[in-house]
């Protein structure tokens, strides 16, 4: 069969019996009926009353309001559910369309939905591989399987070596998996898996699953609603009943109820939370931020752990040499990250040199020409940016030399090459002969075990101190880099077989290269720390150059353990035994809790760690930019894809998306996000608290047998009209500048919180208590009861305008903020005081509310009466702050 092929009546055998090569189509849900779905929550019955109360009272154009709302959060909620959708279209993008395949005896291509298990699938470099295959004949074979197992050196793949398939994906070296690319090399495979059953067809059903997890902030605005409602039907069926009781008629009792509905809810508190969102979505766009879901702006704010890929999103994802030393120990830094052709050489005794050295040196500079001769990789300057083709190992060296001042095209120019030996995975070295300077020389770069097989006389006499190499090698290899050897000779005749001159090598010395670390990830990690917020590495490079990056970025201390992909799978099967004879899975979670290094964890791993990370109690944050990250990005509560190297799976199975690929913009990220959840319980905390103040008012009322204060459509005025420009006013705070230094809020934690309560309950009593005051003075003197309200509905407002005062911050003095730090908030108050100033003078209106003018001096004793308002919040903030510092 492998020589022929398989037979046209096979295929469609097959065909019959696996299917299509395709990845699974969604079968979820209509948009209309997802849009349906959006209204079956406790916060959306509140709203759903707020407007039927409106209707009732004839205030249509308040109900209209309340109901436009309510198809804003309906359509935000319609687009996070149906984005699974998009997800699994964006992976079925990575399968190509055609492939090579030999049937029947005849090599041609077909559609790759086609192939079928069995297929004989050829390869060269530059195809996608078009499903899993098992790998019958390779030629120099190199895979950029980065997408699927996080590694950012290609892919060494062997025929010859069989693997097993329990081992990690990135350790399967004879076979090619879908999705992934061939950078190098020629290849023959059988196919093994097609669509649905293929790696990345694993990942599709994973991503195509309906998400229920829900976001922080809905979890709490539901608690909160559930609560609010409750607490509004016992005081409204409470009053209702004693009023009934006392004989009032049914009337004033209806009437009575309506003003406690509508005092109680919160009619503003959609507007001005949608805009808290909106507006942290454009200031996290200016920090290169991008928002997918709006209640994403919030939820990251509420993270308490970062589960961070590490190719491409901690480093840099292009390979660099990092360190230099030569047989005399010698030890060099080298400066300037991928691509970057600046950086300076330094010597570890302290001697800095400029990138261009001196013959003072040549040991080093031999070294760097014999990096930059065996060497097959391009890069060259297209209008003004630099174009990189070939082995990342070979441009690492190219750059290297460019930091030295080589030109690699004019170098090999004045060295004309004359013979090669291209890298090969099985041979582990590249060799060239060239003249240099009349000479003949021979250049080989490879792995330092075959090095340093070549160094040795054609009488295996040792032409150096293996032993001080081998230390060398050791060190280098403890700090997480991948390390090259190079070594050169002088020969006679051009004629001879290269690789018959490849021994009595001289020693140069070694390259320890590595995907650096991005220069601001130190800063990110460490502010992350300062905000309590963990970090973790998970990532499917080797355990040891995992440990080593998270020891420097300090995600991991000294002595501490990765857990590894196999470590993690043994974990999950002694959890299944457990729960197969009852017994509660702990496995997965102690090992979960043992490290912040998780190395060789294949993407349905990563998705188990942040599922255990979830059902530990974390809100979690997960970033990445391949098709391995997509499950877990998809099921994490925030998923963050880098927008630059990601893939559209990583982007669409994300909520944020990084534009310029940097982790510290995730830390500028949960900073918003902070801002907004701080800036919607200031709005919770102004609307509630003046609810509840008016809930006072109308309590102490009944109490004292009193008339009802204030109507209904007073109310209504009252809470959106001055109070309504203000709590959206409100929504557009900046910081307070102490954002990062905030722990994270607990998990559980509602909104309506032990300092969110004592506040409403204080600023209450105060605007409720005084407000009924005013008001049962007047009717004692003998007031008219019209003119009463009238001077209690005034109050009430300049309460509110004093209040948004208080709300800019629950712990910090208004007198320690900037007065004009929120401009929009001071318009709003002058606004909200100005329109209720204007309707006591204009003709029907006033007539409609009830109301008259007021002289200066009444305006001036009520402002004053309010002002009482600030004293009495500063004295419970200077309270509160002593009791927590206690």
């Amino acid at each position: 069969m492998a020589a022929q092929g398989l037979s046209s009546e096979d295929v469609a055998e097959r065909q019959g019996r696996y299917g299509p090569n395709q990845l699974p189509e969604v079968s979820g849900e209509s948009p209309y009926l997802i849009f349906l779905h959006q209204f079956n929550s406790p916060f959306i019955y509140v709203l759903l009353v707020a407007a039927v109360v409106s209707l009732t009272l004839n205030q249509k154009l308040n109900a209209f309001f309340i109901l436009f709302v309510l198809l804003i959060n309906a359509t935000i909620g319609t687009v996070q559910e149906y984005s699974a959708q998009r997800a699994a279209a964006a992976l079925k993008k990575m399968v190509p369309q055609y492939a090579s395949v030999l049937r029947d005896g005849v090599t041609r291509k077909v559609d790759a939905t086609e192939l079928v298990p069995g297929d004989i699938v050829f390869l060269v470099t530059g195809d996608r591989v078009a499903a899993d295959l098992k790998l019958i004949e390779c030629l120099d074979l190199l895979i950029d399987e980065s997408l699927l197992t996080g590694e950012s050196l290609a892919a060494e793949k062997q025929a010859d070596v069989s693997s097993d398939d329990a081992r990690p994906l990135a350790e399967r070296v004879d076979c090619a998996f879908a999705g992934t690319i061939v950078t190098h090399g020629r290849a023959q495979g059988e196919v093994i898996a097609t669509g649905v059953h293929s790696q990345i067809g694993q990942i599709a059903v994973g991503v195509s699953e309906v998400d229920h997890i829900k976001p922080p902030l809905l979890k709490r605005i539901e608690r909160f609603t559930l609560r609010i409602s409750y607490a509004i039907l016992a005081v409204i069926a409470l009053l209702f009943a004693i009023t009934l009781l006392r004989g009032a008629d049914l009337q004033d009792v209806f009437l009575l109820g309506v003003a406690l509905a509508v005092s109680a809810i919160p009619e503003g508190l959609p507007a001005a939370i949608t805009v808290a969102l909106a507006i942290g979505m454009r200031r996290m766009a200016r920090a290169n931020v991008i928002v997918r879901r709006l209640i994403a702006v919030e939820s990251l704010g509420s993270c308490t752990y970062i589960a961070s890929d590490k190719t491409g999103t901690l480093t840099v994802n292009e390979m660099t040499v990092k360190e230099i030393v030569l047989p005399d120990e010698t030890r060099y830094c080298v400066g300037g990250e991928g691509l970057d052709m600046h950086g300076d050489i330094q010597c570890l005794e302290g001697e800095r040199h400029t990138s261009r050295l001196s013959s003072e040196e040549p040991a080093l500079l031999d070294l760097v020409r014999c990096a930059m001769l065996a060497n097959e990789a391009e890069l060259n300057l297209y209008q003004g940016e630099w174009v990189a083709s070939g082995d990342g190992v070979d441009l690492a060296c190219l750059v290297l030399a460019a930091k030295f001042g080589f030109d690699h095209q004019r170098i090999q120019s004045i060295y004309p090459e004359l013979r090669r030996i291209p890298y090969e995975s099985e041979n582990a070295f590249s060799a060239c002969m060239n003249r240099v300077d009349g000479k003949l020389m021979v250049h080989v770069k490879g792995s330092a075990e075959k090095v340093l097989m070549m160094c040795r006389g054609n009488s295996g006499q040792v032409l150096l101190q293996e032993a001080t190499v081998e230390q060398q090698l050791l060190t280098l290899a403890r700090q997480g880099y991948r390390v090259l050897a190079c070594a050169s000779r002088e020969i006679s005749d051009r004629d001879v077989d290269l690789n018959q001159q490849l021994s009595g090598l001289s020693f140069l010395g070694l390259l320890g290269m590595i995907d650096p670390l991005r220069p601001e990830s130190y800063t990110a990690v460490a502010q992350c720390r300062s905000a309590n917020i963990d970090v973790a590495m998970i990532t499917g490079d080797h355990p040891q150059t995992a440990m080593a990056l998270a020891m420097e970025l300090k995600i991991a201390e000294a002595g501490s353990v990765p857990v590894t992909g196999s470590e993690v799978a043994y974990a999950v099967e002694q959890d299944e035994k457990r729960q197969a004879n009852g017994d509660a899975p702990v496995a997965l979670k102690q090992l979960v809790d043992s490290s912040h290094v998780f190395a060789r964890i294949e993407p349905t791993q990563k998705l188990q760690i942040v599922q255990q990370l979830i059902s530990n109690g974390h809100f979690v944050a997960v970033t990445g930019d391949g098709v391995n990250d997509a499950p877990a990005l998809h099921h994490a509560h925030v998923g963050i894809a880098m927008g630059k190297r990601g893939t559209d799976v990583a982007r669409e199975s994300s909520d944020l998306i990084i534009t310029d690929d940097n982790f510290s913009s995730i830390v500028q990220g949960i900073k918003q996000g902070r801002i907004v959840y701080s800036n919607i319980r200031k709005v919770i905390f102004l609307l509630i608290s003046t609810g509840a103040a008016e809930i006072t008012l109308f309590i102490l009322s009944v109490i004292f047998m009193l008339p009802i204060p204030l109507f209904p459509i007073q109310l209504l005025w009252l809470n959106l009209v001055t109070n309504g420009i203000q709590d959206v006013a409100l929504a557009f705070e900046p910081e307070e500048g102490d954002e990062l230094r905030r722990s994270p809020r607990p998990p559980k934690e509602t909104i309506f919180n032990r300092l969110m309560m004592e506040r409403v309950i204080v600023n209450a009593m105060v605007m409720g208590g005084l407000a009924f005051a005013v008001f049962a003075w007047q009717i004692h003197y003998g007031v008219a009861v019209e003119s009463a309200r009238n001077i209690t509905l005034l109050l009430m407002v300049l309460f509110e305008n004093v209040h948004v005062l208080n709300s800019r911050s629950e712990t910090k003095s208004i007198f320690k903020q900037r007065f004009f730090g929120n401009p929009i908030l001071l318009i709003g108050m002058l606004a909200a005081q100005a329109i209720h100033i204007a309707a006591l003078y204009t003709p029907g209106l006033s007539d409609i509310l009830q109301v008259e003018p007021v002289t200066l001096q009444a305006w001036s004793t009520l402002l004053l009466i309010a002002l009482i308002l600030i004293v009495v919040d500063e004295l419970h903030k200077m309270y509160w702050e002593r009791r927590k510092s206690v």
